[in-house]
């Protein structure tokens, strides 16, 4: 483990004005996204669309790095460049999703699940690493409702994203550790806290067992929000306070940094909630964005598979709102600029 090149890779990922593209759907997932748009889903598409958004001027000014689904990280550009060259020809990190999705957990409470793409990691992570790639990501989920989360469902996926991370380090990559509290449910802001307050002790716990270098990672959480059935929708600001208690509880120090994912927010409140918290400021930890939908919604459906220059438009613009947000410099009235 090279911990200098990790320290150095995870800085620059949370660089500050600049964030994260998440661009890893798999093709079962981008084949949804495909289907509001009308477009087919068939890798010629998926190829120029991603090609879209890695060749928008200027998206760089504001993307520190971008995931890559496995596909993708074997492909090139329209014009023929390999993806990750491009993305590095533009100061742009390539890093690549490695876990194989969330399956039934045997035995768990209704919904939940575990992670997997343990079995043959070490070896794939050679093959990403010399295709490019220089980070990874995992994703744990955890579910609220009907009994759930177990401990069970927790301290299994905690695990898996800490032999995951251990595994990364080893082969000189930078681990996104991601375990997600999702916002599907009916809960309150105040129950996500506690079971993400509860969520990440388990995961540092584990991180710790697995002997993983704090500092060569990059924490990739939920925000402490309402579920969408919530009839009472906490506000930014609560959303923000509840936040930045929980990290503060949780996280230790030593992490370079934290991108959060959107979950499902809207664009725009994705960018409010990430402004509002860095607004606080004098943090332990760098506070930025990876956000897939939050920041490719607007893109996708400005391009519609034809309109390639609307789609670069309206993905600059979203890089550049999330940018400002991750300084704590975002306005509502920027948004007009859409």
């Amino acid at each position: 483990m090279n911990q200098q090149k990790l320290s150095e890779t995870a800085n620059a990922m949370v660089a500050p004005g600049r964030g994260l593209l998440a661009a890893d759907e798999s093709t079962g997932t981008i084949k949804k996204r495909f289907d509001k748009i009308g477009v087919e889903n068939t890798e010629p598409n998926r190829r120029a669309y991603r090609d879209l958004l890695f060749t928008t001027p200027d998206f760089e000014k504001h993307t520190s790095g971008v995931i890559l689904f496995e596909e993708t990280l074997f492909q090139s550009s329209l014009a023929g460049q390999p993806f990750p060259k491009l993305l590095e020809s533009k100061g742009v990190i390539p890093g690549i999703k490695v876990d194989q999705g969330a399956k039934p957990l045997p035995f768990g409470k209704p919904e939940e699940t575990i992670t997997e793409g343990l079995d043959g990691l070490r070896e794939r992570l050679v093959k990403y690493r010399e295709a490019g790639a220089r980070f990874a990501k995992w994703r744990g989920v955890i579910v609220i409702g009907n009994g759930a989360p177990s401990y069970n469902a927790i301290q299994t996926n905690a695990h898996a994203l800490a032999r995951y991370a251990a595994l990364c380090q080893e082969a000189d990559i930078v681990p996104i550790v991601e375990p997600e509290v999702l916002m599907d449910g009916d809960n309150t802001a105040e129950t996500n806290e506690e079971v993400t307050t509860w969520v990440l002790k388990e995961v540092f716990q584990q991180l710790y067992y697995q002997n993983v270098w704090l500092e060569g990672i990059v924490l990739k959480p939920n925000m402490a929000v309402s579920g969408i059935k919530c009839a009472q929708q906490a506000s930014v600001q609560e959303v923000a306070e509840r936040t930045l208690r929980m990290l503060r509880r949780c996280v230790p120090s030593a992490v370079p940094g934290i991108a959060f994912l959107s979950g499902g927010q809207s664009d725009e409140l994705a960018t409010a909630h990430l402004d509002a918290m860095n607004k606080v400021g004098n943090l332990p930890w760098k506070l930025t964005f990876s956000y897939g939908r939050a920041l490719q919604a607007a893109a996708q459906k400005a391009w519609s598979g034809k309109n390639v220059e609307a789609g670069k438009a309206a993905h600059l613009h979203r890089a550049k709102m999330n940018g400002l947000a991750s300084l704590g410099k975002w306005d509502k009235s920027l948004e007009k600029a859409a």
